[in-house]
């Protein structure tokens, strides 16, 4: 969409400049005019050569800076300092490139008049519908600040989530990748040299050596290259099947009804609603509106329809928790507590506290699976390495007897 530069004046009588996003220079007078601001001059902007190179892009702002920045403007605005005023301090020390110039074009933008969910709204990479939704709701109540700090306190909480998963799939994932790096070593590079001192003796082989010696040839010729060819084949077309509205729905719902994992899955996605829609309840977002955010934050289709289904029974006047019991995605005791909080309006501490527990749930599933993982990738490694030892030994043991 083409930029257009402003200079203009605010109502109150203010020199104002900056930019805006516009289909034309109409649209963009427009939208200037919405936040009350008199343009004196406006043109497009000149394109300008911008060659990139890796490594040289713009900082990606991590979440860790998000919850800083939000923290630090929450205590600011608590202290009594002005919006615009803590914006200017956080742009001067906030060590992000990238947030320290998306937060000068939010003053810039407050102080032409738009509000403070507007400006942000512009920057939707960085300051994601939740994020934007709950600031509105704390502009129109007056506690921005406590909105700011619920903010931050989610945000960590989802980070803290997000590692425990992350824990959970790192190890048995690096464990898989030297168990395959070992074999393929010795099957690429040590198994042909006794390959070769067996051929020199004559003889028939045993089965199993003739089986190890067999994958062996197969992986240090084309093999091991039409290997490779599949499984990127398989990850390509997984990744385009998914990005289809079937093949999400398919594979969200698979990850859910795997034996090991989607029990962990499960978890964290109930933990995460939870957390979301309480949240932004308790933050005064209209229910339904905090309904359409979670659905779309939820990270899993199947979830994501299941909240869209309670979205539209909510619309007709009906409860939450029928719709979301018949999709069979959330555990009953979950259910349950939702009907509780809305036979006595206190549905947010209520999925505060299913948060709080499936938080714990959460932790407990990722111990119960590294310790149930490890011993058996262990067996397995144990058990494939000692297959192709065993293999190599045969022969020689057979010789050592024959010669006896």
């Amino acid at each position: 969409m083409p930029v257009f530069q402003y200079v203009g004046k605010s109502l109150q009588g203010k020199s104002v400049s900056g930019e805006i996003e516009a289909e034309n220079e109409k649209q963009a007078a427009r939208e200037l005019r919405k936040q009350a601001v008199i343009a004196t001059s406006l043109k497009k902007k000149a394109k300008s050569i911008d060659l990139k190179f890796p490594g040289l892009g713009k900082k990606k702002v991590t979440i860790r800076d998000l919850v800083i920045f939000t923290r630090q403007l929450s205590t600011m605005i608590d202290a009594g300092l002005p919006l615009v005023q803590s914006l200017e301090i956080l742009c001067a020390q906030t060590e992000n490139s990238t947030l320290a110039q998306s937060c000068r074009e939010v003053k810039q933008a407050v102080e032409g008049g738009s509000s403070f969910g507007d400006a942000l709204r512009k920057h939707p990479k960085i300051f994601d519908s939740l994020y934007v939704n709950m600031v509105d709701a704390g502009e129109l109540g007056g506690i921005l600040d406590t909105i700011l700090n619920r903010l931050a306190i989610y945000i960590e909480r989802a980070m803290n989530l997000k590692k425990k998963v992350k824990s959970a799939m790192v190890y048995p994932i690096v464990i898989v990748i030297v168990a395959v790096v070992i074999v393929a070593g010795l099957l690429i590079f040590v198994i042909p040299q006794f390959a070769n001192l067996f051929t020199s003796f004559g003889g028939a082989l045993p089965a199993p050596t003739r089986i190890v010696i067999a994958m062996s040839n197969f992986l240090a010729g084309w093999g091991g290259g039409c290997i490779f060819i599949f499984v990127a084949l398989m990850i390509i077309s997984l990744r385009k099947f998914y990005q289809t509205e079937k093949g999400r729905l398919a594979i969200d719902s698979f990850m859910l009804k795997t034996p090991v994992f989607g029990i962990l899955i499960r978890k964290v996605a109930v933990a995460k609603f939870a957390r979301t829609l309480g949240t932004l309840i308790s933050s005064g977002v209209p229910v339904l509106d905090a309904m359409d955010i979670t659905a779309k934050t939820s990270g899993n289709r199947v979830i994501e329809l299941a909240l869209i289904e309670a979205k539209s029974s909510i619309s007709e006047g009906k409860t939450m928790a029928e719709p979301l019991g018949h999709s069979k995605v959330f555990p009953p005791m979950v259910v349950q507590m939702i009907t509780v909080g809305e036979t006595t309006g206190a549905l947010d501490n209520m999925l505060g506290k299913v948060a709080d527990f499936y938080d714990d749930e959460v932790d407990v599933a990722v111990e119960a699976l590294t310790s149930m993982l490890e011993p058996m990738l262990m067996v397995f490694l144990g058990v494939v390495v000692g297959f192709i030892v065993v293999a190599m030994y045969l022969p020689i043991f057979k010789l050592a007897a024959a010669i006896g």
